[in-house]
C-alpha cells in the first residue's frame, strides 16, 4: 500500500503540522508503508516534515513540476519550461503589474521592484527567502525554470488559482508545462515503487487533486474540501471517504478510517 497526501494538512498551524499528525505519519512509515507528499511548494518547503516523519522515498513537489527523493538529494523528474516561453510569460504578467515568482527546482525569485507584504507572507509559507534580483525577464535565459507564479488579491485572470489560511486573500497561479501534473507525479511513483495504483490511498482537498485521485484505489477528502471534490471521492463508494477538516487534524481521522 502507499498513502499519497496531497499538501502537507497543516492548515493554521502553519508552518508546520500538529505533532501528533508528524508522529502518526512516523508511525504508518515505520509499519513498511510508503507515504509520498504531494505539494505546490518546493522540496526545501516540507524537508523538516520529510525528515522529522523519517518520509524517506519519492515525493511530488511544485505541483507536479518536480519529483524527488529528498532523503538522497535526486531529482528523480523535472519539467522545464523553455527559456523564451518562460521569457514571454515573464514578461507578459510583469508588464501588468502582477507580483510574479520565478521557480528552479531549488530556488525562488522576486524582482526588486516588486517586494511587498506578499513576499513577506509567502516567504514564511514556504519556510525561505526568495533571490531578489532587478529583472525576472532577464533571468528567463540563464535559469531551468519549472514554474512561473502570479500572485493576485483579486481573480484577474482565467486561471485556476490556490489559498493557503495565513494569506488571504491572495490568490495563487501556477504556470508549468502540460505535462507537470500531480497525476503524472503518480504514476512515476507508482512505477518506482513496483505498486499499482489500486493499492493508493489518495488524499485531498480541491477539485484539482481529483486528477490524480481519480487513480488512486482508495480516495479521501479533506472536511475543508471542495464539495464538488467530496462527491467524486464518495463516488468511489466505500473505498472513499470525507475526514474532518485540516485544522481538526482530519488526516488523522482519515487514517482510522482506512486502518492506518
Amino acid at each position: 500500500m502507499n498513502i499519497e497526501i496531497v499538501g502537507e494538512k497543516i492548515g493554521f498551524n502553519s508552518p508546520w503540522p500538529n505533532q501528533e499528525v508528524i508522529e502518526r505519519l512516523k508511525k504508518i512509515r515505520k509499519s513498511g508503508i510508503h507515504i509520498s507528499l504531494c505539494t505546490g511548494k518546493p522540496d526545501y518547503s516540507i524537508d523538516k516534515i520529510i525528515r522529522d516523519a523519517n518520509l524517506d522515498g519519492i515525493h511530488i513537489t511544485q505541483t507536479g513540476t518536480v519529483v524527488i527523493d529528498s532523503f538522497n538529494g535526486e531529482v528523480v523528474k523535472k519539467h522545464v519550461i523553455e527559456n523564451k516561453l518562460a521569457r514571454e510569460i515573464i514578461e507578459l504578467f510583469t508588464k501588468n503589474n502582477f507580483y510574479t515568482e520565478v521557480y528552479t527546482v531549488d530556488k525562488y525569485y522576486v524582482q526588486e521592484n516588486q517586494i511587498s507584504e506578499t513576499t513577506r507572507l509567502h516567504s514564511h509559507v514556504l519556510q525561505r527567502e526568495p533571490e531578489v534580483v532587478t529583472s525576472l525577464v532577464n533571468l528567463a535565459t540563464e535559469l531551468e525554470i519549472v514554474r512561473v507564479m502570479p500572485i493576485t488579491e483579486k481573480d484577474r485572470l482565467a486561471l485556476s488559482w490556490g489559498i493557503h489560511p495565513i494569506a488571504n486573500p491572495r490568490r495563487f497561479g501556477a504556470i508549468t508545462i502540460k505535462d507537470a501534473t500531480k497525476r503524472e507525479g503518480a504514476m512515476a511513483i507508482s512505477k518506482s515503487l513496483g505498486i499499482a495504483l489500486e493499492n493508493f490511498l489518495g488524499v485531498g482537498d480541491n477539485i484539482m487533486d481529483w486528477d490524480f485521485l481519480e487513480l488512486c484505489g482508495f480516495g479521501a477528502a479533506m472536511g475543508n474540501a471542495t464539495e464538488e471534490l467530496k462527491r467524486y471521492v464518495m463516488g468511489k463508494g466505500d473505498q472513499g471517504y470525507v475526514g474532518k477538516s485540516v485544522d481538526e487534524n482530519g488526516i488523522i481521522g482519515i487514517f482510522d478510517h482506512f486502518g492506518f
